[in-house]
Parts: structure tokens; sequence; C-alpha cells
């Protein structure tokens, strides 16, 4: 009889009979991979070879000079390969399609992270690879859906619904469901049926492996806190899987969008916003109405507004072992905009919101205290978005300019 990865009632596997053999294979194979040491040497070798690992942790002086509260380290999972964290997921998965000898991928994208690292991916492994993409983080997210392509994916807008990641997730499912003997489906979060919440979390638990070891070798101790940003929650489960056995506080960050009282945000777990349901083939939190329809979410970072949770966060929040807090876009780009000034460093606007909720809270612990944020990404790949949400009046210019250019350049060619 199989577990269905069940937490404490959260996960499960609800997924349609066409998928259930196929779900079964992925747990042989996947169960098969982890008792193979051969298996995680490999992709730990893979991960040192071609993505960089181990990333560095960061005393952040200056900020902590600043708040005058507890020292805080940030763990650069932006110095990853392809930018974030993803690659960490992608490549594990890719490795057990090789195993698997299946020949295609699909994957969902929001931010275009999880995208950009499955076309890396693809690319190294000789698969065949299909990205949807909601069609507002087609646009929010051009530069990434550039470099998506010309890595050889093929990017399907999808149009349905609220046409962000929520349905880009329901887009790479019926893929999968029509050809499961040669694809497998690259899901980017902790989230979905098992054994993707495990799966998921097994490959990112690299960054808190790390980032344990890291800190008693840097800082002499075990942090007091640390923090991540939570959409899906796969950078969350990623660092918080090594402290889940320590006295140390974890903190997630959702995306509380224009506040809470506003209805325009991602907030699940933080003040009670999300209601258990079933949805894309798992038991959480989701937000949704008294019908028990998917309500319209909204953030600043794109790969945040996601109307699920990661089963194994529920838990946390249920068991009490993890705490989530709503952070505003106004207090994200805030905090971004701190952290480029006084570190020179360009976090990411959904690792933002981890760096916003810690800034709230160091000054109230001690100076021998320690915090790690997580810095699941780079933003500076999201330029188009970043610049927007800054309300840059020069990068207006700029883009007025270029359209001109393009206008012109186009008037031009059809009068020649």
């Amino acid at each position: 009889m199989r577990n269905r990865g069940y937490y404490s009632g959260f996960g499960g596997a609800y997924v349609p009979e066409i998928l259930v053999a196929t779900f079964d294979e992925l747990e042989d194979a996947f169960e098969d991979a982890k008792s193979d040491p051969s298996f995680r040497k490999s992709y730990e070798q893979l991960m040192a070879s071609c993505c960089g690992r181990a990333t560095p942790l960061t005393l952040a002086e200056n900020l902590s000079e600043r708040f005058g509260g507890a020292r805080i380290y940030i763990k650069r999972e932006d110095l990853n390969h392809t930018g974030s964290h993803k690659a960490n997921n992608v490549m594990g998965q890719g490795l057990l399609v090789k195993r698997m000898g299946k020949t295609r991928v699909v994957a969902e994208t929001g931010a275009g992270q999880h995208g950009v690292a499955t076309a890396t991916m693809a690319a190294r492994m000789g698969l065949e690879c299909t990205i949807y993409m909601g069609e507002v983080d087609v646009i929010r997210q051009r530069p990434n859906v550039f470099w998506m392509e010309r890595l050889g994916a093929t990017v399907v807008s999808v149009r349905d619904g609220s046409r962000t990641l929520k349905d880009a997730i329901n887009e790479a499912f019926r893929d999968w469901m029509a050809h499961p003997d040669t694809t497998h489906y690259v899901l980017g979060t902790a989230c979905g049926p098992h054994p993707f919440p495990e799966m998921v979390t097994y490959f990112q638990s690299i960054i808190g492996q790390e980032a344990r070891r890291q800190v008693l070798n840097q800082a002499g101790k075990l942090p007091k806190r640390v923090y991540a940003c939570v959409g899906g929650g796969s950078n969350a489960m990623g660092i918080f899987s090594g402290f889940l056995d320590d006295d140390v506080e974890l903190v997630g960050a959702e995306a509380g969008g224009r506040g809470l009282g506003s209805g325009r945000h991602a907030s699940r777990l933080a003040g009670g916003q999300g209601s258990i349901g079933i949805a894309q083939g798992y038991r959480s939190y989701f937000l949704q109405d008294g019908d028990g329809q998917m309500r319209e979410t909204h953030s600043v970072a794109a790969g945040l507004d996601y109307i699920g949770v990661s089963p194994i966060l529920a838990h946390l929040q249920r068991s009490g072992r993890a705490r989530f807090e709503a952070v505003t876009d106004s207090e994200v780009v805030d905090a971004m905009a701190l952290t480029m000034r006084c570190e020179g460093l360009v976090p990411a606007l959904e690792s933002a919101h981890g760096f916003a909720q810690a800034f709230k809270e160091v000054r109230g612990l001690a100076k021998e205290d320690v915090v790690i944020v997580n810095q699941s990404g780079r933003g500076d790949k999201d330029i188009f978005t970043v610049a927007e949400a800054f309300e840059d009046p020069g990068w207006r210019a700029f883009i007025r300019h270029k359209a001109e250019q393009y206008g012109a350049r186009e008037l031009h060619q059809g009068t020649a």
C-alpha cells in the first residue's frame, strides 16, 4: 500500500486514473534513486561542476550594523547556475528523467527562473523541452522567455483563467497526461501530487545542508532564525530542511501584495487567508472562495502569486514548527533598495520578501544572535519587472525611446 505522501493530512496524490501508473513509475524511480549512493554522488558532482555549488554564505556587515541587532547572513542562491535555486531541483529531476529513459520534459514557470533552469537542463541532457507560462507572466518576464527559446525550449503562452502560474501548471499536467510514455513533468515547486513535494524538497535540501555547515563554521553557532520567501515553497523547504531538527525558528514570508485586507495578495498561511482544499492533485491551503473556486492572486513578484502552498509547509505551520508572515509589495521594494545600497546585492523580488521580514525583526534580537536570509535568486535578470516596481523614470524613457526606434525601423522596412 503506497503512502502517497501525507503530512498531517496535507498532501496526497489526487490524480486522474490515466496518470496513476505514471505516478507509480515516478515514485518507484525516485525511491530507487534515493537508495542508490551513486545517484546522490552523481547529483552532487553535477551541482559542483555545472552549477557552481556550494553557494556562499555571506555576512551582510553593513545591514547588520544598520539594524543593530542580530548578525545577518545571506545564503547566495543567486550565484547558483541560471541565477536562482531552481537549478538544484531541475538538475536532479533531469538525472531522474535519464534514469527512467524519457526523452522529453515539460514544465511550468511564473517568474521564468524555473523555465530557464529547465531549458538549461534539457539543453545539457539532450531532452526535448516545452515550457508553459501564463500570458501575464510572458509579458512581464519577456527576457526570461527570450533565453528559454534561445536554449531550445518551446514556450507556450497560456491564455486560460487568470493567465498566471496556476494556469500554466494545469496546462503542463494536460500535456503530461497526453504523453506519459515519453514525457516527464519537471514540476518546479514543492507542491502537486506525491512524490513531487518530497522529491523537490530532497533536491532543494542541498541549500540547507550547506547553510548549516557554513554558519557553524563562520559564526560558530546555529542561527536564531532562518528567513525565506514562500510561493509554492521550494526555496523555503530547501533551506528549512537543514534546520528542522535544531532549535531554530523558521520564518516564511508570503506575498502580502497590496495588503491582506485588499484581496490583492497571494498569502495562504499568514493571516488565515487560505482555506483547506484539494486542487492540482494535492490537499493543502488554497486561496479560494466559499464555493471552492480559486481566487485571483497578486504579487509584485511573479514567482509568488500562486494559489496554493506546499503541503509540507502547511504541516510545519499546523505543528508550530514554522511561522508565516505577509509582506506587502511596497515593503519588498524598500527592502530590495536597501539591500542594493547597503550590500551591493540585487535580490530577486521574490527573495526580497524574506529580506523585508528579516528587517522588521532583527532589531529585536541580541547582537550575539545570528539570522540567515535565503537569497533565492538575483533580480538583475528581471530588469523589466524590477524597474517597473521602482517606477524608474529613466527606464520608462529608455523603453519609450526603444519603442520609437522599433516603430521607425518597421515603418522604413514597410516602405522600402
